[in-house]
């Protein structure tokens, strides 16, 4: 009978010993699963705080020198903080920008769903690959999704073909009436001398435009933490830049998606801008390097 017992006591040991085990590796697992997910509010939250970092940059304040002039606005029309995460947001979303979207026919509905599907998948975002593929309506909504979320209102999808879809921001100043403002956040029917509030198209042709309010994820989505390390990095490397340099590196960026530049020679190319009197800002030589060295990394 002692026997017994004492086996039966090492058994009942062993037994809690093993779940002890257990218990201990499955919250070891969800630790790490944590450390190693960012949510999509946490996003945003990056997001804002780069916004204001960028608000002191010279392309920042150039481009909205420019946007206020084109638009005769006063400085008290208009709330400068909007404007920067209106533009930084354009930047880094739009087809080729520096969270390297991508455009590609998807046949997927007018929302952001599939490219956040996309962007849980990467574990290993890469300046030489797109971390996502989607159609200009796609990338329309991201952004304007990503833009309300962040705190600015009065953005909605504008179609100025059928086959084809561009972001507007209603701009509401408090001495002036209304305006609109197209965000392409595609290249499509476009040229390089196209920017941000491009002229092609009419925003007025149609009658209103909607202020997209779906949510396309909630709060609590989470995303890769190497991916949003990858976003926050490209913003404080790229978006102090001006227009004209973000344009330009725009399009090498899409050349390299599309296997037309091999990534040494886009480097090359871009190199030769430095000390170019277009690009004479400390942020534009920041982000020429930086696109440059991006061209010579496999992954980031």
């Amino acid at each position: 009978m002692v026997h017994l017992s004492l086996r039966r006591a090492v058994i009942g040991l062993c037994a809690v010993l093993l779940a002890t085990n257990v218990a201990a590796t499955g919250h070891a697992r969800q630790a790490s699963n944590a450390a190693s997910e960012v949510t999509f509010a946490q996003l945003i939250e990056a997001v804002r705080v780069r916004a204001k970092a960028a608000e002191s940059t010279t392309g920042m304040r150039e481009s909205f020198a420019a946007f206020s002039t084109a638009h005769q606005l006063s400085p008290a029309s208009l709330r400068y903080s909007d404007f920067v995460v209106i533009r930084l947001l354009f930047e880094a979303t739009r087809d080729a920008g520096f969270w390297n979207l991508h455009w590609q026919i998807t046949n997927q509905p007018p929302n952001s769903d599939n490219i956040w599907r996309q962007w849980q998948g990467v574990q290993k975002p890469s300046p030489l690959r797109p971390t996502a593929s989607a159609e200009c309506d796609e990338l329309s909504a991201l952004y304007a999704f990503l833009v309300e979320r962040a705190g600015v209102k009065g953005v909605g999808l504008f179609w100025p073909y059928a086959n084809h879809t561009v972001a507007v921001w209603v701009v509401r100043p408090t001495d002036r009436p209304v305006f609109r403002v197209v965000v392409p956040t595609s290249q499509i029917f476009l040229d390089e001398t196209d920017f941000f509030d491009t002229k092609k198209f009419n925003p007025w042709s149609q009658k209103t435009i909607y202020e997209y309010t779906r949510r396309d994820v909630p709060d609590t989505f989470d995303l890769p933490k190497s991916l949003v390390d990858y976003f926050v990095r490209q913003m404080d490397r790229y978006a102090g830049a001006s227009d004209v340099a973000l344009q330009k590196l725009r399009y090498l960026r899409e050349g390299v998606f599309l296997d037309a530049w091999p990534p040494h020679e886009a480097a090359r190319v871009a190199h030769e801008w430095l000390g170019h009197p277009g690009f004479t800002s400390p942020e534009d030589a920041k982000a020429v390097q930086n696109f440059v060295d991006d061209m010579h990394s496999d992954s980031q």
